[in-house]
């Protein structure tokens, strides 16, 4: 008798158009065929991750139009297949794979319109936090900077582009003008991307201040952080950067390397 999971994986590959034949031992002859009952299967669960994946993705299927969105979606769905139950959570790979899908080879700018478009869904679904107050940092002293670590609104992402990214985003929204026209010799973006209330957001960023903010997201210390914002601006001020931070509300805790708990507000 097969195991459990041997059964579960031929039917994926059913539902995903490889072989169906060893799923087809499994379903019972009542008035159509095995193979005629895993097509309407396939059809309803391909269906489904299509149109999530043109939920979370509403730009690149306006941008490519509805038939190669599908087409697009099927070839991913097939080659990436969910790993889990929640639709919102599926797709975050459609950036890197668009970037290699020979069909969109003269749309560079696809794959990163979509890494976009993705941060704008993690966002939205980001849980909810509370803002670190400032007081917290008060007994730290210019020796701490070397220890000291962020954490940030569970919202907050980045995502830098050799293409004018929040243009392209903007001009496919449905309320866009319809007679906007787009300089992708514009140059590139680096955009911070959050939820603001009910909203989410994103705005550009100067180089040094996306280079700050991300490595500490990454989990740099503020020292490490201000290194490599100066070298992207020698006359970087640590100071404002800070007080910027504190003022858009997107830290949620701080901990210092021989603090093994941390802190938060």
């Amino acid at each position: 008798m097969p195991l459990l999971r041997e059964v579960q994986t031929t039917f994926v590959d059913a539902m995903l158009g490889r072989d169906s034949a060893p799923a087809a031992e499994y379903v019972a002859v009542d008035g159509l065929l095995p193979e005629a009952r895993l097509q309407i299967y396939r059809h309803h669960v391909v269906s489904s991750l299509t149109a999530a994946l043109q939920a979370t993705y509403p730009v690149v299927a306006r941008l490519v139009g509805d038939g190669f969105f599908r087409y697009a979606a099927h070839e991913f769905i097939g080659a990436r297949p969910p790993a889990g139950p929640c639709l919102f959570e599926y797709g975050e790979a459609l950036g890197d794979f668009l970037a290699a899908f020979p069909p969109c080879r003269e749309l560079s700018y696809l794959s990163d319109v979509a890494r976009l478009e993705w941060l704008l869904n993690v966002a939205t679904h980001a849980d909810e936090f509370v803002p670190l107050d400032p007081a917290n940092l008060r007994h730290l002293g210019p020796d701490d900077t070397e220890e000291l670590t962020f954490r940030f609104d569970p919202s907050v992402s980045f995502v830098a582009s050799s293409w004018p990214i929040d243009t392209i985003w903007h001009a496919n929204q449905p309320d866009a003008d319809s007679d906007r026209t787009i300089d992708l010799d514009a140059g590139g973006v680096r955009l911070e991307i959050r939820r603001v209330g009910d909203d989410v957001v994103f705005r550009g960023l100067e180089p040094a201040a996306y280079a700050f903010r991300r490595s500490l997201l990454a989990g740099c210390s503020l020292a490490g952080a201000l290194t490599t914002a100066q070298a992207e601006d020698e006359a970087f001020d640590v100071t404002e950067a800070l007080r910027a931070l504190f003022e858009d509300n997107v830290l949620s805790g701080f901990r210092l390397a021989h603090d093994r708990k941390g802190n938060s507000s």
